[in-house]
């Protein structure tokens, strides 16, 4: 049976009969959830919540009021194909977002678990985001963005399609993402800049004083010591080649649209 017994729908929602809705769902009034949605065990919409077709909610997700799950995407090269939404366990969407499926047939955007996304915003087409994030008010995420897990990303923040930002970032209010941030590191300016390490997201993620050390040595070695961009990399590496300092190497090495490196 696609709807669970235990499951509480309220009486003016509209839920398609071949939606897959389980265990303890609640869904409230006027929510609609179209055929092809699944939706894990525990997580509640609140009223006016959309979900769209082939969009899969994980367990216990809160969905706060007037957020829209599954948009067809904002791209002029989408022709209507089946794409995907899939969103993990555990994330709490506030009020007023919307998130969009892929443009690519058979494409998907994908968020993880343990995210908390914040008013007002958008994640576009075939974007990216790993777990345990924040994504704050009016923040605005174009496609193919990658975000790695445990990024802040402050109010009004925009990111430019394609950017990739790394583990544990924290990006400052209205800033302009339009290049490539690699991990632990702070970034602010409307062109963004790098401003040093994100002490207090290490902290709270529990790094040891000589991990943070490392990597403000690897910082220091990256944005600030005037070397060429593969000479500061090699000197990371053979020098402080620790796991974390040598995934900012990786990360930056991989990058197709270059770091925000003056």
């Amino acid at each position: 049976m696609p709807i669970d017994p235990s499951a509480v729908i309220a009486p003016t929602a509209r839920v398609h009969p071949d939606a897959v809705i389980g265990p303890q769902v609640q869904i409230a009034d006027f929510c609609i959830v179209e055929q092809d949605v699944v939706i894990g065990a525990h997580t509640r919409l609140e009223p006016y919540v959309y979900v769209k077709r082939w969009t899969t909610l994980g367990e216990q997700n809160e969905i706060s009021a007037h957020t829209v799950l599954g948009t067809d995407p904002l791209d002029k090269h989408f022709h209507g194909d089946r794409s995907y939404l899939t969103i993990g366990n555990r994330n709490k969407i506030r009020e007023h977002y919307t998130i969009s499926r892929g443009t690519q047939p058979e494409s998907s955007t994908i968020i993880g678990d343990g995210n908390y996304i914040m008013t007002s915003g958008h994640i576009a087409h075939n974007s990216t985001v790993g777990s345990n994030t924040v994504i704050a008010s009016c923040a605005l995420i174009a496609g193919h963005v990658e975000i790695e897990d445990q990024a802040f990303i402050s109010g009004g923040v925009v990111v430019h399609q394609y950017s990739k930002i790394g583990r544990l970032v924290m990006i400052g209010g209205n800033t302009r993402v339009n290049s490539d941030l690699p991990p632990y590191f702070m970034y602010s300016d409307f062109n963004v800049a790098a401003k040093g390490l994100n002490i207090v997201g290490l902290r709270r993620a529990g790094f040891s004083l000589a991990e943070a050390s490392a990597l403000k040595q690897a910082y220091k070695l990256l944005f600030r010591s005037g070397l060429k961009l593969e000479e500061a990399l090699t000197r990371i590496e053979t020098e402080i080649p620790t796991e974390h300092t040598l995934h900012v190497v990786r990360f930056v090495r991989a990058s197709k649209r270059g770091i925000c490196r003056e």
